[in-house]
């Protein structure tokens, strides 16, 4: 079951850690590489609190987002988010 890592970006607290997030995430492939479907497209927010940016990855099962999320490639880059923004970070398992 296609299962999806949905990042929100709530307010960016330093562009620098997030420049070298985007470098470092962006090589953290892993064997079952995410399939962006949204990345920091344009946001309408409906209900709830505004967001300032919003990116959905897709992998095939649940086992293949939480290897690329724990992988050391990936929690290398983290660290740098983590310094970057503020963000909420959610898998949830499709349909």
């Amino acid at each position: 079951m296609s299962t999806y890592v949905i990042f929100i970006k709530d307010a960016t607290l330093d562009s620098a850690e997030m420049a070298i997030y985007a470098d470092k995430a962006s090589k953290a492939r892993g064997e079952n590489p995410p399939k962006p479907l949204v990345s920091y497209g344009d946001i309408t927010t409906l209900e709830g609190p505004e967001a300032e940016g919003a990116v959905v990855l897709e992998f095939p099962d649940r086992q293949a987002a939480l290897a690329w999320y724990e992988s050391p490639a990936y929690q290398e880059a983290k660290q740098h988010r983590l310094k970057g923004a503020d963000y909420r970070v959610m898998l949830v398992e499709g349909v």
